[in-house]
């Protein structure tokens, strides 16, 4: 339990990584989203590729649920990378993991699951002060143009990690997504092109092979252990560590109503986690 709690702390660490390094590259303008979400997934390919052929070869590419991998993992590059031309680190990752967690809850509905009240609950709250960040015309709102694009992002991630519960090899599913939404990048960064300095070359290499590319694969090793109203709570912690990134590496504001909403956030986060195990070892008592 230590251990599976560690490996999932460390994705998390992750995922916040993703959003700060992101908003990094984009923040002086010398460095276009396309080719951002394009050089970060061919990266991401290109590393996991290498440890496959080290290891056994490459993975089957073809297939149903490869598309939908593919696909859905390509959803959330672009419209993470977009996003964050306008949002704040920490803001995105609010919006991006609030979207997550109304995907996976609807998820594990529809595959069965039913998630204890007290997860219900947490839900709930956690989702009270993300809608409390974005309530329209509310002072200091996001722009709604890009907090969409952030929503496609987080239906793409959570349709992503709903399908890597049911995976026997998460290196090789993640390395196979990776290589197939790899020419997919590059053609979205060939219909809008626009430019990439050297430190967002750096950056974008980091956050695909890195936080993104190992990153993921640890995520598919430790969610078929979690069940999905587990991982969709625990997701939440994101943005959290985030902001904290956020402030403290690229001098983002922490305003009260961001601070406010993310303590919330996690408020629902401990409540739906402990308060759900909790429930749960008592009916199997």
């Amino acid at each position: 339990m230590i251990r599976l709690f560690a490996l999932t702390a460390l994705t998390m660490v992750a995922f916040a990584a993703n959003s700060v390094l992101n908003r990094w590259a984009l923040l002086d303008g010398a460095t276009g989203p396309a080719a951002f979400q394009a050089i970060r997934v061919f990266s991401g390919a290109l590393c996991l590729g290498v440890l496959l052929s080290m290891r056994h070869g490459l993975p089957k590419l073809t297939g149903r649920t490869r598309a939908l991998g593919t696909l859905s993992l390509l959803a959330y590059m672009v419209g993470f990378s977009f996003a964050y031309v306008a949002l704040d680190a920490g803001v995105g990752a609010l919006i991006l993991f609030g979207g997550v967690q109304i995907t996976m809850f609807a998820g594990a509905l529809i595959s069965g699951e039913r998630p204890t009240t007290a997860r219900w609950l947490g839900a709930a709250i956690a989702l009270a002060g993300l809608g409390w960040l974005l309530w329209p015309g509310a002072v200091g709102a996001p722009p709604l143009f890009a907090s969409l694009l952030m929503g496609i992002a987080a239906i793409g991630w959570g349709v992503y990690s709903l399908i890597g519960r049911g995976v026997s090899d998460p290196l090789a599913e993640t390395g196979a997504n990776f290589i197939c939404a790899a020419p997919l990048a590059l053609l979205v960064w060939i219909l809008i092109p626009d430019e990439i300095s050297s430190q967002g070359m750096l950056i974008a290499v980091l956050s695909g092979a890195g936080t993104s590319g190992l990153g993921y694969a640890l995520w598919y090793s430790v969610l078929p252990k979690l069940d999905a109203a587990v991982a969709a709570i625990a997701q939440l912690t994101v943005p959290v560590i985030a902001v904290i990134g956020g402030i403290l590496l690229l001098n983002e504001d922490a305003t009260p109503r961001l601070i406010a909403a993310c303590l919330v956030v996690l408020g629902g986060v401990a409540f739906g986690v402990i308060a759900g195990q909790r429930k749960s070892g008592s009916k199997a008592s």
